[in-house]
């Protein structure tokens, strides 16, 4: 029973580490697929569309059915809330980086990426989601991972460096129409791709920061998964439809541009963004946003193997400080969640568990019905020990009492 107990608390404490993990591999699928059909001439705007119509339809029929009791009612401010997410999710940061990464690589698009818990973390400690106190090790660990993260990013913003050949790069003969727009791009648009990718991030962690705010009010996860893809959906249109004046790029059939669609849609949207909600709620923000490393490295491998992307020692030179920074920012928010642990109520008690809490609860009745019946048998010796004292001397007195009468008699 112990070791079921153990492993039981195990499994529990790793599903954010294995819910976040899986979730770079998505998004290292969704950023080698959708390069390829940018490549191809799809534009990204269309495809901003295209890929949280997607989301939404997959989403919103599991939350109107597994959520029709659990709903909160949508106020003003929450309504507004959930504007400014579709705004700065849908339309700002995915236009931004997928225009970044035309410019750019995938794998410099995910490196840059990797600016983003620095920036939530910045952005955290101004809204107090973060406090940060310097005089302890986790602290200074996360601000100097903070700072070594953005050394990194600008390295690999202001510094391309030669092309460093892989051991796999001899034996692969690449399609032009996957890396035309890769092996093409002047330092002027790649520096251009690195400003837009940059801006990119600035609104993914605002996303963040503000979807960890909306969910204190909004708690029902799918249901604001599904708004957010929606909302974003009908802002992309407006957009498109101003920056778009082709009927033809509309056009989409049984190809790449579909696929990278449905899967964008589905995987980096709908499950993304239901996934990120809950860890967000039990990690923070932060922490949701300190496994983008991984991505990077996926993405590297996949690109160098399957587009024979070209990897430039700027790039290697600035991952490395990224990932640096990032694991130094993700070992203090380690050290800070042992020591909440450490003061707060026990897990079963504050996350409500299996049967924790009905356990708990159980006991301290329990103890409260024994202590009650302990205190009232107390009472009922007490009372019998007066009684005692008092009745046992009235027949003494009524004794002597009668004894001189008798004698007078």
């Amino acid at each position: 029973m112990e070791s079921q107990g153990c492993y039981g608390n195990f499994v529990q404490r790793c599903k954010p580490y294995i819910a976040m993990t899986s979730l770079q591999f998505g998004y290292a699928g969704m950023n080698i697929i959708t390069k390829v059909s940018l490549n191809r001439g799809m534009s990204h705007y269309v495809l901003v569309v295209y890929r949280h119509a997607f989301a939404t339809a997959v989403i919103a029929p599991f939350a109107l059915i597994l959520e029709r009791k659990v709903r909160p009612k949508i106020t003003f401010p929450i309504f507004m809330q959930i504007f400014v997410l579709g705004l700065l999710g849908p339309v700002i940061d995915q236009n931004f980086y997928y225009a970044g990464l035309k410019f750019t690589s995938p794998t410099f698009s995910c490196a840059m990426s990797n600016m983003l818990p620095a920036m939530t973390f910045v952005m955290a400690v101004l809204c107090r989601m973060e406090k940060v106190d310097i005089k302890k090790v986790r602290c200074q660990a996360k601000v100097v991972g903070t700072l070594v993260t953005v050394a990194g990013a600008m390295l690999m913003t202001l510094y391309k460096g030669p092309i460093v050949e892989m051991i796999w790069s001899s034996h692969i003969h690449p399609r032009k129409s996957y890396t035309t727009d890769t092996t093409g791009t002047t330092d002027k648009e790649w520096f251009k791709g690195s400003i837009l990718l940059i801006f990119a991030t600035l609104a993914w962690a605002s996303f963040f920061i503000l979807q960890a705010i909306t969910m204190r009010r909004y708690s029902a996860q799918l249901s604001l998964t599904s708004l957010v893809c929606f909302m974003g959906t009908l802002q992309s249109i407006a957009v498109t439809l101003v920056m778009e004046h082709k009927p033809s790029v509309w056009n989409i059939g049984w190809d790449m541009n579909l696929l990278a669609a449905a899967y964008a849609g589905i995987v980096s949207s709908s499950i993304a963004y239901y996934v990120q909600g809950i860890v967000m709620q039990k990690r923070g923000p932060v922490f949701v946003t300190a496994f983008s490393p991984l991505m990077m490295i996926i993405v590297a491998i996949m690109g160098s193997l399957i587009l024979a992307e070209k990897i430039y020692l700027g790039g290697i030179l600035g991952g490395i400080l990224i990932v640096a920074g990032l694991y130094s920012v993700l070992w203090g928010k380690y050290k800070e969640h042992k020591e909440k642990e450490a003061i707060e109520i026990p897990e079963p008690v504050k996350d409500g568990e299996e049967n924790g809490v009905a356990g708990m609860i159980d006991d301290i009745e329990s103890s409260n019905v024994e202590q009650k019946k302990a205190k009232a048998n107390k009472t009922c010796a007490l009372e019998e020990a007066i009684t005692v004292t008092v009745d046992v001397p009235a027949p003494e007195q009524s004794m002597r009492a009668e004894v001189p009468i008798k004698g007078n008699k």
